[in-house]
């Protein structure tokens, strides 16, 4: 999903390699009859960003799952959530 992301910042002329964009990932487990499932992930991505572009990197963080391959993929069977802060650039 980071990459996705990254991938639409980028093409948004938003930097996101480099040091940029970084994501914390925290995933919750249980127990389903023998078997551990994985039922919820979340993701908190940290974006050093322009003052400027953080209104299109909100949006964009807004529809990126969508059409990230991951995250349509584990769709209906493991929830999946994030969210996305921002630093200003000095």
């Amino acid at each position: 999903m980071t990459g996705t992301f990254g991938g639409a910042l980028e093409a948004r002329k938003i930097p996101a390699g480099d040091g940029y964009l970084s994501a914390e990932v925290e995933a919750e487990i249980e127990k389903d009859g023998n078997v551990l499932v994985i039922k919820r992930i979340h993701a908190t991505y940290t974006l050093k960003v322009a003052p400027e572009q953080r209104e299109t990197a909100e949006r964009v963080h807004g529809f990126h799952a969508q059409f990230c391959p991951v995250a349509r993929s584990l769709e209906g069977s493991i929830d999946i959530s994030t969210e996305l802060r921002m630093v200003d650039l000095d």
